[in-house]
């Protein structure tokens, strides 16, 4: 298999520090506003909604069912405007408007007149600009940087969304508790404000701007049928997807019983079960600070599947868990998890970035999106369901054998046979 050289220019950039480049380093900070505010409303919506509406448990699950399924529903249509569009302005106008509609929650509520319905609106509406926000994001690094910084830009941002996953629920709770869960409301509205204003400071270079030739001379519907014709074509992209979903519905279905587990059949406390969910996420603050060295020591084609394999025996602690000290077990396979998730996620998406052609980048984004997210409400139901039916600790190994078993789809492909990305042949069915 023949592998293509990265151009000498190129080369030389992957040496160059991105935290020096100053547009990458808008992006980063906007992304990590724009990651922690989501996760900041996932605690405090529901506890507006349980004390202040009184909802009841399906009324409150209803918020995340809404929160997902957007996705579903709009991932294509959204991928055909970010191609057509300018990607910058629309991220700004999503942080914008959402700003907006999470601001008129706690104003809204300040006059007594919030309601259940008025909060799934919200929520409902916010999950599509979520969408068209994230497609139109998964764009842009290709824009700031070179091709050979993919691997080290992708590892950073996967690092920021680590960061995210541990500050926002903690922070979200710390607010709560000290002002309101709809006080707690204005924090949100300030990190898309400042998401908005770091992506208005960013300058992409003009050759960059120029619109895809031909983004928009077939209809719509057609458009949103090329960015699955494209994937369907390339079996790597194919096995990623594939692979990507499995692991998806899986991590999901444990993660629906883990709390339940810890708590129940643990008997560890709420702080234990913090803590535990804070130590597993060390593992994708570490590779994805170090993503681009273990790149260059492994090689960018080869560590999305060396990613995929080798934490996977370790997945297999968490169902091995026993209470007291033993809870650790399942941090450790926790972090485990958030390793191999951080560092294939940079592996594939800096390869995605690198074969499709910028006219199609954000409806192959999109088709990624409508997909393997679509699989995180299945998962959630098939968690629940299962461990009703044959108890919480089986249901765990079998979610941690799924989760294991989506690395075959990488390890039996192309990807095997290369040490590097080798584009566009080796990608070609």
């Amino acid at each position: 298999m023949t592998q293509t050289a990265e151009p000498q220019g190129d080369t030389a950039e992957a040496h160059t520090s991105l935290w020096r480049n100053r547009n990458f380093m808008l992006l980063w900070c906007g992304q990590g506003a724009g990651t922690l505010g989501p996760r900041v409303a996932l605690i405090v919506l529901p506890v507006l909604a349980l004390d202040t509406l009184h909802a009841d448990t399906f009324q409150v699950s209803l918020l995340t069912s809404l929160g997902w399924l957007p996705y579903l529903l709009f991932s294509l249509p959204a991928g055909v405007l970010a191609d057509r569009l300018d990607q910058r302005k629309i991220m700004i106008f999503c942080d914008v408007a959402r700003l907006l509609l999470i601001l008129s929650v706690p104003l809204i509520a300040l006059t007594g007149r919030l309601s259940l319905w008025y909060l799934y609106a919200v929520v409902g509406v916010s999950g599509v600009l979520t969408v068209l926000f994230t497609v139109a994001y998964r764009s842009q690094l290709p824009k700031l940087v070179s091709s050979a910084q993919l691997v080290d830009g992708n590892g950073k941002l996967g690092m920021c969304e680590s960061l995210a996953e541990v500050a926002g629920p903690g922070l979200g709770g710390a607010l709560v508790g000290l002002v309101g869960s709809s006080r707690t409301l204005y924090a949100n509205v300030l990190t898309y404000a400042l998401s908005a204003l770091t992506l208005g400071m960013i300058r992409v270079p003009k050759s960059a701007q120029r619109p895809p030739a031909g983004a928009s001379r077939v209809s719509f519907k057609a458009a949103m049928g090329e960015g699955l014709t494209f994937v369907r074509r390339q079996v790597i992209l194919r096995k990623l997807l594939i692979c990507t979903s499995v692991s998806n519905f899986f991590v999901t279905a444990a993660s629906s019983i883990a709390v339940t587990f810890m708590l129940r059949d643990l008997h560890a406390s709420a702080t234990a079960v913090g803590l535990v969910f804070t130590l597993g996420s060390v593992g994708g603050l570490l590779t994805g600070a170090f993503a681009r060295r273990i790149a260059a020591r492994v090689g960018s084609a080869r560590i999305i599947w060396v990613s995929m394999l080798l934490p996977g025996p370790l997945y297999f602690l968490m169902p091995l868990s026993q209470p007291g000290w033993g809870v650790v077990l399942y941090a450790v396979g926790l972090a485990a998890l958030s390793a191999n998730s951080t560092l294939f996620n940079t592996g594939a998406i800096s390869y995605r970035q690198r074969v499709c052609p910028r006219e199609l980048l954000s409806r192959v984004s999109a088709v990624y999106l409508w997909i393997t997210y679509g699989v995180i409400p299945l998962g959630s139901l098939f968690g629940g369901a299962l461990a009703t039916g044959v108890g919480l600790r089986p249901t765990l190994w079998v979610c941690a054998l799924g989760m294991w078993s989506a690395s075959l789809f990488v390890v039996f492909s192309p990807l095997r046979k290369m040490r590097d990305v080798s584009i566009p042949e080796a990608a070609l069915a």
